[in-house]
């Protein structure tokens, strides 16, 4: 894009928002720093094109991505998490589903279903993480369990795109649970022969890594995405020492032989298409 048809940036004050001035053409890199124009940010697919940070995704743009247009088709959607602890700390765990789902749209934090990439029909999974961080309760681990479970009496390929802050705190050990039942539901699902591909975006952590999301037999990452169980931080103050440059970072994980490629977001749909054709799935 021509840098003329690109608008002045200018900060706004309140007298320029009086004159209709309008706002949102500018997004600010939460890597780099650097301002993109909003057009070329959305036609980079949400990538800076300066330092080639990936922005996050919602689980329909993944989607639209990743499958062919009209391929999908969405199942278990009707699984929505219920308070059954009556949890409470700063705010009810019913107040706080209500107000994820009125933002998102979504009823919990992953949309499961069947689609196609190129011409294979593949059992998708992609977690949300504008929904409570994309944590993992007792719906996210039910509708990936039952997703494994159809791909595997369907003798479909599994593709899951995991982006997580681990599991959901406000329903207690169901949430653990979770780790165990999505993990027995893939080794079901590799014991019968099947193919699965798991994406780990920024942030892939906490309960979600340590399950499903590192069992995959292909294990690709975006770049520089945060990947691992506890966050650097928290790492850092139980040691008490420094962590190596880009710990947990895509880049530190593939150096270090715990996944197997790093692909950019513009080449993702091509390079699992390029897979499931050299696995021969059908």
């Amino acid at each position: 894009m021509s840098l003329f048809s690109k608008p002045k940036f200018t900060t706004l004050t309140p007298q320029d928002r009086k004159k209709g001035i309008p706002e949102g053409l500018w997004v600010k890199c939460e890597d780099c720093g650097n301002l993109i124009y909003k057009k070329e940010w959305e036609d980079a697919l949400k990538v800076c094109p300066k330092c080639n940070w990936h922005f996050r995704l919602r689980a329909e743009e993944r989607l639209n991505l990743l499958l062919e247009k009209d391929s999908f088709k969405e199942r278990e959607a009707n699984l929505s998490p219920v308070d059954f602890l009556s949890f409470e700390d700063t705010k009810r765990y019913g107040d706080r589903i209500s107000e994820s789902q009125q933002k998102t749209g979504l009823l919990d934090a992953c949309i499961t279903g069947e689609g196609r990439i190129g011409q294979h029909q593949v059992a998708v999974g992609v977690l949300d993480f504008s929904f409570m961080g994309g944590s993992m309760g007792s719906v996210v681990g039910e509708r990936i369990t039952r997703l494994v479970e159809y791909a595997t009496k369907k003798s479909l390929p599994l593709i899951i795109v995991s982006a997580s802050g681990g599991a959901r705190m406000q329903e207690g050990i169901a949430s653990l649970m979770q780790m165990a039942k999505t993990s027995s539901a893939v080794a079901g699902f590799a014991k019968e022969g099947g193919f699965f591909i798991s994406l780990l975006t920024n942030p892939t952590t906490g309960g979600v890594t340590a399950s499903f999301a590192f069992l995959g037999d292909i294990i690709i990452a975006e770049p520089k995405a945060l990947i691992g169980f506890a966050g650097p931080r928290v790492i850092e103050q139980t040691i008490g020492k420094k962590l190596p440059p880009q710990f947990q970072r895509s880049e530190f994980l593939i150096s270090h032989g715990l996944i197997d490629m790093i692909v950019l977001r513009k080449e993702m749909k091509s390079r699992i298409s390029q897979l499931l054709d050299f696995f021969q799935v059908r």
